[in-house]
């Protein structure tokens, strides 16, 4: 393959591993510390990608902040969520970087666009409003999807998406499908946004979560589906505890037969 390389803003901190470069698989990666978990909105794949990681000592990285960060970006610009080729274009050369946690304030990862840490920045309200939007253009897709293969090829880490193990992520030797029923899953996102003081009604959430499902498993580029040789997990009727220590049974059989 023929080395690409983006452009990193002056005086970035990163570099080094800003780079698009060196996308194919490495002679001597370990492919089973490569760990991906897809699945629908609300299945609780963060939840279980976090616990993993933890338990493994390796990155979690949640590849929806990549689209996080480039709608902040895109916002602090005043680039219309309309604007199709801009935000292609923007996503083509900014280099957006997700490495270990670097302060104990509650973060799971440190989110870098070149220099500047917008880990916090990009949880605001207008980018929730707006990342959805972001996310379903084809040449975002294929311009973050580089950048978040970049990262998985390092190693030691368990990506959590909708389409890393078919797309992004193809050679990883573990891949977990994480499903749950679309009411279970409603019934979760419900109980969460009551936790945090919402006003929302349950058949709101499950009209929004239906919709998600429509337009992740019909888009053009990489729609959601299970990869061949994932392990799907079916959550339902099943508590954290119970899906962690079945996740964490496939990882350490898989990497126990690889050695």
């Amino acid at each position: 393959m023929q080395e690409q390389e983006a452009p990193c803003p002056k005086n970035c901190r990163l570099k080094r591993s800003c780079r698009l470069n060196n996308l194919d698989l490495p002679k001597d990666l370990d492919t089973t510390q490569i760990i991906t978990i897809d699945g629908p909105a609300a299945s609780g794949k963060s939840t279980l990608g976090q616990r993993l990681a933890q338990a493994l000592g390796y990155l979690y990285f949640d590849t929806g902040v990549m689209y996080r960060a480039l709608t902040w970006l895109a916002l602090q610009q005043g680039i219309s969520m309309q604007d199709e080729e801009t935000l292609t274009a923007l996503a083509e050369k900014v280099p957006i970087e997700v490495t270990q946690p670097t302060q104990a304030d509650g973060r799971a990862y440190d989110v870098w666009i070149g220099n500047q840490d917008v880990t916090w920045a990009i949880r605001q309200p207008q980018v929730d409003d707006h990342v959805s939007i972001v996310s379903i253009y084809p040449g975002v897709r294929r311009a973050l999807s580089q950048q978040q293969r970049r990262i998985g090829l390092r190693g030691k880490v368990v990506m959590v998406g909708r389409d890393i193990g078919t797309v992004v992520l193809p050679e990883a030797a573990i891949k977990i499908y994480l499903d749950a029923s679309l009411e279970e899953r409603a019934r979760r996102r419900f109980a969460e946004r009551q936790a945090r003081g919402e006003e929302v009604k349950y058949e709101e959430v499950l009209q929004s979560l239906r919709e998600r499902d429509r337009i992740d498993s019909t888009r053009a580029v990489a729609p959601l589906r299970p990869a061949e040789d994932a392990v799907y997990i079916d959550s339902d009727g099943k508590d954290l505890d119970q899906v962690f220590e079945l996740a964490l049974q496939i990882v350490r059989s898989r990497q126990k037969q690889a050695t």
